[in-house]
């Protein structure tokens, strides 16, 4: 057995969740174990990934604040979604997977945390890219698919200190609950993976290096409007 973090931080602004998760990846060789954090968000906003233009992902959205997160991929609303995310220190297998396989691992994971909710979710075989530049407009391969529709899409980040994954679950239209869907997605590795989970210990929480961040990066236009 593994013992991975979980941590619950609950709603955040949108520029602490992306600050947070940044340091989170920054302190990952500290840490020394995979974390899984849960979060949402304080008011409606977007995010979109490290490399898009600001011009063209804000005509695409009425979403303010608009953030540039430190992952890849494309503009993702965060109105009704669930996120979460997952960072692995860097001796972790994780780390050294390339980007296909721990995509397709984690919704395959995801997938079947919706099973045990009586949800019939599929992966897509290949890429169907409707809006360019926009994440759950069509889907890439291995994103998770409800009825046709893209319900779970994430974006990475591979660096030295480690490996960093932000998700969006879009849920179906669905009596679903949240944290029955969070308990399924931790019990699904438990048995796929042989994890146990144990709460982030708080001494090891880098809330002071995540504050930094927000003031001095994601709340700034310079950061977010860069490019």
């Amino acid at each position: 057995m593994e013992t991975w973090y979980l941590l619950q931080s609950g709603a955040g602004a949108p520029d602490y969740n992306m600050a947070l998760d940044e340091a989170l990846l920054e302190s990952a060789p500290q840490i020394g174990r995979p974390v899984l954090r849960f979060y949402s968000w304080t008011q409606p906003a977007a995010t979109f990934g490290y490399s898009q233009k600001y011009a063209h992902v804000a005509a695409m959205t009425p979403l303010r604040p608009l953030l540039r997160r430190t992952t890849g991929g494309g503009l993702v609303p965060h109105d009704a979604d669930w996120t979460y995310s997952l960072v692995f220190p860097p001796r972790h297998f994780w780390h050294r997977l390339k980007a296909a396989e721990s995509y397709l691992r984690l919704h395959q994971w995801v997938g079947r945390a919706f099973a045990r909710l009586q949800v019939a979710a599929t992966l897509a075989p290949a890429s169907q890219v409707e809006i360019p530049g926009q994440c759950f407009a069509g889907a890439e391969k291995s994103d998770l698919l409800w009825r046709g529709r893209k319900i779970a899409g994430a974006a990475q980040r591979r660096a030295r200190m480690g490996l960093l994954i932000q998700g969006s679950i879009q849920p179906p239209p669905l009596p679903l609950d949240r944290a029955a869907w969070e308990s399924a997605l931790c019990r699904e590795m438990e048995v796929a993976m042989e994890v146990r989970w144990a709460p982030l210990p708080s001494a090891q929480l880098p809330r002071q290096l995540a504050l930094r961040l927000q003031s001095s990066k994601y709340s700034q236009p310079a950061f977010n409007q860069k490019r």
